[in-house]
């Protein structure tokens, strides 16, 4: 569940991905918000997702949420991305404000997988529950 601070403003873009240790974009979870037109104002996700190496995309829903609101999702990731030196980024941008670039980050661990983990940007905290 990702759950936004309350601001003004239009609904934010959120992407989940991982990233390896040098920081390379390996594979984007989910993207909150269908309007392609502004997926440029997440400009380090957008280098990655212009390059077309974006095709594995898991989840796109149709909405950004707004300040104060929150949206739940299911995020997949591979096993072979966890405990392997890797970090899940959420990255965050509003029309017309800020951009968060590393909104969330934390290494993808068994551990950092388990509970609640808060944002610096426009995201108050995202809680993870693992299914397996």
């Amino acid at each position: 569940m990702v759950q936004l601070k309350n601001y003004k403003g239009h609904g934010a873009y959120v992407v989940a991905s991982v990233l390896d240790k040098e920081a390379t974009y390996l594979k984007t979870l989910h993207v909150l918000g269908d309007d392609n037109d502004w997926y440029s104002g997440l400009y380090e996700w957008w280098t990655f997702y212009i390059k077309g190496k974006s095709s594995d995309i898991d989840g796109i829903t149709g909405a950004t949420i707004a300040g104060g609101e929150r949206s739940i999702f299911v995020l997949e990731i591979d096993q072979s991305f966890i405990d392997n030196g890797n970090t899940l980024r959420f990255e965050t941008a509003v029309e017309d404000q800020e951009y968060h670039a590393t909104d969330l980050e934390v290494p993808l661990t068994s551990e950092s997988l388990k509970g609640t983990l808060e944002g610096t940007g426009y995201i108050r905290y995202v809680r993870m529950i693992p299914t397996k």
